[in-house]
């Protein structure tokens, strides 16, 4: 009876975050569009009704024992369909770190309408998480990477679309290279491939200090909001933050302070991966936004990729989050870059999504930087693409 009760109390807690999320994420799109003389899609485009209350609370957990420990998994829509995985950045979860985009209206009608969602969740990160035993042996990026293909292996998945942002890119990244036929693509949002730089790795080490003698105080907070937003959206004396900071600022009171530090360990002693995005089969997309502290890093593994199947777009005004930030930013990309694989909005879709088409090239001119921008202001894209 207790283990039940205490379930309950997390599907219960996890619906009244996600609630206060929406209500956050509304009034942000709110201001948006009073900002806004126009959309960038829902005036180009047909959109359908999507009903995402019933989708969101209609989710499953499911806890996936693993030869590097249990993971949660977090599973929305309907399990027939292509699978979407997402994987978050260090301290986050699927409702801190992808919900903006999928709660943006165009967005769900194209990805909820395509594909099952499966939020794989780091370690000890989910909602109302126990502490990781101690005496448990410290999993590296290259177990989590494993991790990923048991889950796989878990839901009888073949291949799958994939979605990080960046801790949780340099992961699929990882897992895309060691396992490259599982992998359909690669939507990475201001991802990793280098190992730590001196500064990067004081800093973690600094963070880490934190976490473990004073818990998730202010101080590791604002590091952390650093990692992901703008500064325009922090706010400062004059201004105050976002609510969608301040919605975030709220879910990592919720992270086990251990959990967390157990990830920042293991990403401070990643790998550098970049000498093998090369072998990478599956087509990639890169978002960043100019004023991530990683938009360097992005840049040097686009850099790295294979020009004929990858593609950048830097998002101006944006912090590292782009799918908080900005998830209108991230629209038409998406779009143009599942069209490849023949996964179409409702209005347009024809072809079975159990059976998507082979993916191709996609079209320079439906990412060239003149298209773009006209499409996405304040967006500027780079773009390396033969033809």
């Amino acid at each position: 009876m207790r283990e039940r009760g205490g379930k309950l109390y997390k599907k219960k807690k996890r619906v009244e975050e996600e609630a206060a999320l929406r209500r956050a994420r509304g009034r942000a799109r709110e201001r948006e569009r009073g900002r806004e003389s126009r959309r960038p899609m829902a005036d180009s485009c047909d959109s359908v009704s999507v009903d995402l209350e019933t989708i969101y609370l209609g989710a499953k957990e499911f806890h996936v024992e693993t030869g590097h420990g249990s993971v949660s998994v977090i599973v929305y829509g309907d399990q027939d369909k292509p699978a979407l995985l997402t994987y978050p950045d260090l301290a986050l979860n699927h409702m801190s770190c992808f919900q903006g985009l999928f709660f943006f209206p165009e967005a769900a009608s194209l990805l909820l309408h395509n594909f099952c969602i499966y939020h794989i969740t780091p370690p000890g990160h989910e909602l109302g998480a126990t502490v990781i035993c101690p005496d448990d042996p410290l999993s590296s990026v290259e177990d989590m990477a494993d991790q990923i293909l048991e889950i796989l292996n878990f839901f009888g998945l073949d291949t799958v679309m994939c979605m990080g942002v960046t801790a949780g890119a340099y992961i699929l990244s990882l897992f895309a290279m060691k396992y490259r036929e599982r992998v359909l693509g690669l939507i990475l949002v201001s991802p990793l491939c280098r190992a730590p730089s001196w500064t990067e790795w004081l800093y973690s080490k600094f963070m880490g200090n934190l976490l473990y003698f004073y818990g998730m105080c202010g101080l590791l907070k604002e590091c952390l909001l650093k990692r992901y937003f703008s500064k325009e959206v922090r706010g400062s004396e004059e201004v105050p933050e976002s609510d969608i900071v301040q919605a975030c600022r709220r879910l990592l009171e919720e992270m086990q302070n251990m959990n967390v530090l157990r990830f920042l360990e293991a990403l401070n002693e990643r790998p550098d991966i970049s000498d093998g995005l090369k072998r990478l089969r599956c087509r990639t997309l890169v978002f960043v936004g100019d004023e991530s502290p990683f938009h360097e890093e992005a840049l040097h593994m686009m850099s790295k990729l294979d020009t004929r199947c990858s593609a950048l777009v830097e998002v101006q005004a944006c912090g590292s989050m782009v799918t908080e930030e900005q998830p209108h930013a991230m629209l038409i990309p998406l779009e143009y870059f599942l069209m490849g694989y023949g996964f179409m909005r409702p209005s347009q879709f024809t072809g079975s999504p159990r059976s998507p088409l082979s993916p191709s090239c996609i079209s320079p001119e439906l990412l060239s930087p003149e298209s773009m921008g006209l499409k996405l202001k304040p967006i500027k894209t780079r773009v390396s693409l033969e033809v």
